[in-house]
C-alpha cells in the first residue's frame, strides 16, 4: 500500500488559517515601530482624524479659562488677605498686622504677574483642566478664610454683648433694689419725700398736682387697710358700698368697689378744704396767722413721723383736724366691729394717738391731707375745690375715670359714659383745671 505524502507544491490558494497568521504578523509589525518610545498609540482611520485648526482652537479655549481661573482665584485671596489685615486692626496686633500686609503685597504682585503673562501672551505649560482645578483649591481656601475670620468676628460681637447685658442687668438690679429701698422707707419712716423738691411759696399747679397725687396714695392705702378689717371683721360689703353710692351702678370687676370707699374717705377728709384751717378758725386772726404759718406747717410735716408729730405738739392745727376727722370718718360702731371697744376712740378723744396699724394708716393719710391744704394757701395763686355730681354726662376735660375698662368694652355706638359717683373731686389753681377722678358708667343713649 502506498504511503500518504504531503505535497511539496502548494496550492494556488492559500487558505484560512494561513491568511490569519499573515495578518497578525503583519499587525505585530506595526505596533512595534510605533510603541518604540514605550508610548501608547491609538491607531485612528486617516478619515477620521481632525483639521489642525480645530485642535489650536480647543487648546486655546482651554488656556483662557484656566487664566480666569488663575486671576478669580488671586482676586479672592486679596480679599482674604486684605479681611486679616483688618481683622488684625480690631483688637490691635502689630505681628499680625504686618504678616498680612505683606500677604496682600504678595497677593497684588501675582495680579501684576498675571496681567503681563497675559499681555505678552505667555501661556502657562501646565495642563489647562490642573491649572483650573487648582484655581478653584485656592479660591475655596480664600473663602474658608473669609468664613473664618467672618465667624471669630461674630463670636467677639457676641461676647461684647453678653457683657454689656451682665453689666445691664446687675444696673437693673441696683436700681430695683434702690427703689425698693426708698419705697419702704417712704412708707415706713416718713423721712423721705417726693415732696422734698417743692419749695413754697415758689410753686405752680404743677407741684399742687405732685401734693394731690402724693394724698391720694394715702387715701387709697388707708382704705385696702378699711376694707381688710372689715372682711375680717366680717362685713357684707356689697351692703356697705350700696349705702356709699346708693344704687344704679354696676362695677365692671369686683375690685372696684374700693373706689365707693375711696369716695366715702375723700368727701369726709376734704370737706371744708376751701375755709382756712378747715374751719377750725372762726375769727379773722386766727385766719391772718394761719396763712403766715403755711410754709412753714408744710416744712415741718412733709417728713417725720405723723403720730411721733401729734405726740410732741397734741395742741397744734394738725392735731386738731387729725382729731376731728377721725371721729367724724370712724363711726362708733365701726370701730367696735374692728377691735371690739372704744378705746382707741376715747384715746384720740383725750389728746392721745394709739399707734395700731389702722390709726397709723389714718395718721399718715390725714398728714397728706394736710399738707395739700396748707400748699394750697401757701400759694401765690387762688385754689378752688369743685364736686361732680352724679349722671352727670362724662367730660375729658374736666373728668378723669378712674378705671378704663368702660371705654374698651363692646359698643354698638348706642351708649353715653355717664358719672356714676365722684372719686376724688377736681381743683382749680388760678386758670388751671386738676381733673376730679370719677367711676363712669354706660348708660343707652336717648338719642336715636
Amino acid at each position: 500500500m502506498d504511503s500518504l505524502k504531503p505535497s511539496s507544491t502548494p496550492s494556488s490558494k492559500p487558505n484560512k488559517f494561513t491568511k490569519t497568521i499573515h495578518k497578525v504578523l503583519h499587525f505585530k509589525s506595526s505596533t512595534k515601530n510605533s510603541l518604540s518610545n514605550n508610548g501608547f498609540c491609538l491607531l485612528i482611520n486617516p478619515h477620521n482624524q481632525p483639521n489642525n485648526n480645530k485642535i489650536n482652537r480647543h487648546s486655546s479655549d482651554g488656556n483662557k479659562e484656566a487664566f480666569v481661573a488663575k486671576l478669580f482665584a488671586a482676586i479672592s485671596a486679596v480679599k482674604a488677605a486684605y479681611a486679616e489685615l483688618q481683622a488684625a486692626q480690631f483688637p490691635y496686633n502689630y505681628n499680625a498686622i504686618q504678616t498680612a500686609d505683606e500677604a496682600v503685597v504678595q497677593e497684588l504682585k501675582t495680579i501684576s504677574e498675571l496681567k503681563q503673562s497675559y499681555l505678552k501672551k505667555q501661556i502657562d505649560s501646565t495642563p489647562p483642566h490642573l491649572t483650573i482645578l487648582l484655581a478653584e483649591i485656592q479660591e475655596q481656601q480664600s473663602m474658608m478664610k473669609m468664613y473664618e475670620l467672618t465667624l471669630k468676628k461674630l463670636q467677639l460681637e457676641t461676647e461684647n454683648k453678653d457683657g454689656e447685658i451682665s453689666s445691664l442687668n446687675n444696673e437693673l438690679s441696683e436700681i430695683v433694689s434702690n427703689n425698693r429701698f426708698l419705697e419702704k422707707k417712704l412708707n415706713s419712716s416718713g423721712q423721705f419725700s417726693v415732696l422734698d423738691g417743692i419749695n413754697l411759696p415758689n410753686s405752680n399747679p404743677n407741684d399742687f398736682g405732685i401734693v394731690l397725687h402724693y394724698a391720694v396714695r394715702s387715701v387709697r392705702s388707708f382704705v385696702k387697710q378699711m376694707v381688710k378689717d372689715m372682711e375680717s371683721a366680717n362685713w357684707d360689703i356689697d351692703a356697705a358700698v350700696k349705702s356709699i353710692v346708693a344704687t344704679g351702678v354696676h362695677f365692671q370687676k369686683p375690685n372696684h368697689r374700693c373706689f365707693a370707699f375711696e369716695s366715702f374717705v375723700c368727701r369726709e377728709m376734704l370737706d371744708g378744704f376751701n375755709s382756712i384751717c378747715f374751719s377750725l378758725l372762726n375769727d379773722d386772726g386766727g385766719g391772718r396767722q394761719w396763712r403766715e404759718n403755711c410754709c412753714d406747717q408744710f416744712r415741718r410735716l412733709k417728713s417725720g413721723n405723723p403720730i411721733q408729730y401729734l405726740k410732741q405738739n397734741p395742741k397744734s392745727f394738725f392735731a386738731k383736724f387729725t382729731r376731728a376727722k377721725y371721729l367724724r370718718l370712724v363711726h362708733p360702731k365701726m370701730e367696735t366691729s374692728f377691735s371690739g371697744n372704744l378705746n382707741q376712740r376715747k384715746m384720740i378723744n383725750s389728746g392721745e394717738y394709739p399707734e395700731t396699724s389702722f390709726f397709723t394708716a389714718f395718721a399718715e393719710m390725714a398728714r397728706r391731707i394736710w399738707l395739700l391744704h396748707c400748699f394750697s394757701f401757701a400759694l401765690n395763686q387762688e385754689v378752688s375745690i369743685f364736686q361732680v355730681k352724679k349722671e352727670t354726662k362724662y367730660s375729658e376735660i374736666y373728668m378723669e375715670s378712674v378705671t378704663d375698662e368702660v371705654f374698651t368694652a363692646g359698643d354698638d355706638g348706642g351708649s353715653v359714659f355717664r358719672v356714676g359717683f365722684m372719686v376724688v373731686p377736681g381743683f382749680k389753681v388760678g386758670m388751671t383745671v386738676i381733673q376730679s377722678q370719677v367711676y363712669v358708667s354706660r348708660t343707652a343713649s336717648s338719642i336715636k
